[in-house]
């Protein structure tokens, strides 16, 4: 049972999501946001897809999250005036 302990912890997207909140790590988090992290920051950690649902393993997503530096958008609405 050694390789089970030290094996990749795979989980969906929505999964990864759910438990960033349930960690405490994000005070929300949707898997739509992970699924766009995914697919945008070279530093997310390696998606699989396993038959039509893409997975990461926690062991590497949950210390992405927690290392994470949070950039909130800008406001488009405000550009130009000034």
């Amino acid at each position: 049972m050694p390789e089970a302990e030290g094996g990749p912890e795979l989980l969906s997207l929505t999964e990864v999501a759910r438990r960033v909140v349930a960690e405490g790590i994000e005070k929300q988090m949707s898997h739509q946001r992970v699924s766009q992290l995914s697919r945008e920051d070279p530093a997310f950690p390696p998606v699989v897809t396993i038959g039509r649902s893409k997975a990461v393993d926690w062991k590497l997503a949950g210390p992405y999250f927690r290392k994470r530096v949070k950039r909130q958008g800008t406001r488009t609405d405000l550009k130009g005036e000034g």
